[in-house]
């Protein structure tokens, strides 16, 4: 695979240019740039396969430099030191990044499923939601990516019932009665999913608020009642938060 790499700072680059040749030798990187407009000149000329591009650099971000771009066929890999909201919005979007300092097992799995991406429509969608949820606010009307074995779902959050952890694997249930099984574990939505309208009840359950119908105690048993009339149990440990949650949320 033929690569660039874009970061304003070189020691960056020479570290990752490092660990490419240490770690996935079969990637070649043809060209560097440490600022906006070298990154561009670089991208509209050269044919590559794969970017791995530093989110923020000065004056305009690795955001801004994808969405100036008129057409792209490469696959991106974003590197970035802690951003808690610009990560959140890759998440959703179901993109790879690398936190700085990278670490190895890390970026041979970025690469792999970069690799063995679907295809190159897909991940352009992908960058397309990215860039929309970037210029938009928090809000309960925005979508997440789901990626499933055959395709990438971009589903309205308030569609979402429940999720149901199931070993590695996360199952979205919909109000529409569809399921979707993703390939990352429970946690991982519930570091994404807006806890305004999200609640870990469980442990292998995350519930959207707004699909609660009723809390039922049974002795010393707490079940949510959702309004597709499913039944989610209620952890010991999660009662009162629960009832703490919808108290203030009703």
């Amino acid at each position: 695979m033929k690569v660039v790499i874009i970061d304003d700072e070189i020691n960056n680059i020479d570290n990752l240019k490092s660990l490419i040749k240490d770690y996935c030798p079969d990637l070649k990187i043809i060209g560097i740039a440490t600022d906006f407009k070298k990154a561009k000149t670089l991208l509209t000329t050269l044919q590559i396969d794969l970017l791995f591009l530093d989110i923020k650099m000065p004056g305009k971000s690795g955001f801004d430099l994808l969405s100036e771009l008129p057409a792209y066929s490469f696959q991106v890999i974003f590197v970035t030191a802690f951003d808690q909201f610009a990560i959140k919005a890759i998440k959703y979007s179901a993109l790879d990044y690398l936190l700085k300092p990278i670490n190895i097992e890390e970026l041979i799995s970025a690469v792999r499923r970069a690799e063995n991406k679907i295809s190159d429509d897909v991940n352009k969608q992908q960058i397309s939601h990215l860039v929309h949820l970037l210029k938009e606010k928090e809000s309960e009307h925005r979508t997440i990516a789901l990626t499933s074995i055959n395709e990438i779902r971009y589903v309205p959050i308030f569609e979402i019932v429940k999720c149901q952890s199931e070993n590695n694997y996360t199952i979205f249930f919909l109000s529409d009665g569809t399921k979707i099984v993703v390939s990352k574990g429970i946690y991982e939505y519930e570091e994404i999913l807006p806890k305004e309208f999200f609640l870990r009840c469980h442990q292998s359950y995350i519930v959207n608020k707004k699909m609660i119908k009723s809390l039922i105690k049974s002795d010393t048993i707490y079940h949510l009642r959702m309004k597709d009339d499913s039944m989610v149990p209620v952890s010991r440990s999660k009662k009162d938060l629960v009832k703490q949650s919808l108290q203030h949320y009703k």
